[in-house]
């Protein structure tokens, strides 16, 4: 969008991939350093020196993957679980809100809305992945058979009320309103303004969406009640609740 709107091109396709089921091993920190320093050894005595250390048992095992926050050591479910005590969300409406979204999920892919997913050839599988595969209709009595996923035990946010691992992709295509015209494109949004913030890592890793729409609506001379529909992701139920409760409060009014 920046690239477009200060004339640097006119028609760009932005996307991202997720792609957690083939995640990259590594080795240990000790086999790493040593391959480097074996790369840079000048004479054959170094070498030998260095191949001795390296074939050590313990530099042949491989470290786990980790989706923990590099700075705090945190993986995203312990944020959120934080985040929504903070906020006093209870595990009722986590539950109840998470019901809700796959609900509504169901019900887009059930009416035809969701006609933009490109369908995946599996290598090995049968058919292909031609419609969201991560939606869970459930029931409240279901949901509260399920313990606490990250903070053991007296946490709120569980594996049903949390967004899963998986692979996913997507793209768009932005252009200028004269590339659009001149190509005979409709377009579905317009990008009007964007911000970007930061926050802490440690206490607000989840709060991003209420920092950027505050910020945002100042910025345009507008309030939440001139929106009809916003649109947040929703990594957990009680992150999304959190921001709600954040944005109805008298700090981000």
């Amino acid at each position: 969008a920046k690239d477009i709107a200060t004339g640097q091109n006119d028609i760009i396709i932005a996307g991202g991939v997720d792609f957690m089921s083939d995640v990259p091993i590594r080795y240990p920190r000790s086999m790493r350093k040593l391959l480097l320093s074996l790369n840079r050894a000048k004479s054959t005595p170094q070498r030998l020196g260095l191949v001795a250390k390296i074939l050590s048992f313990k530099n042949f095992v491989p470290e786990a993957p980790a989706i923990a926050e590099f700075s705090t050591g945190e993986i995203m479910g312990q944020s959120a679980d934080r985040l929504a005590a903070a906020f006093n969300v209870t595990r009722r409406e986590q539950d109840e809100y998470a019901i809700r979204s796959h609900l509504l999920a169901q019900q887009a892919t059930d009416k035809g809305y969701l006609d933009d997913i490109v369908p995946m050839h599996i290598p090995g599988a049968p058919d292909a992945v031609s419609r969201d595969n991560g939606i869970r209709v459930s029931t409240i009595e279901q949901m509260n058979k399920l313990k606490p996923a990250f903070i053991k035990p007296h946490g709120t946010v569980t594996a049903a009320s949390s967004s899963f691992l998986t692979d996913g992709a997507s793209a768009s295509l932005i252009t200028s309103v004269d590339k659009a015209k001149e190509l005979g494109l409709k377009p579905k949004a317009y990008i009007r303004r964007y911000v970007f913030t930061s926050q802490d890592p440690k206490d607000q890793l989840l709060l991003g969406p209420t920092y950027a729409t505050a910020k945002l609506l100042d910025q345009c001379g507008l309030t939440l009640n001139d929106i009809d529909v916003f649109e947040f992701h929703e990594a957990f139920a009680g992150q999304i609740l959190a921001n709600l409760k954040a944005l109805d409060s008298d700090y981000f009014a």
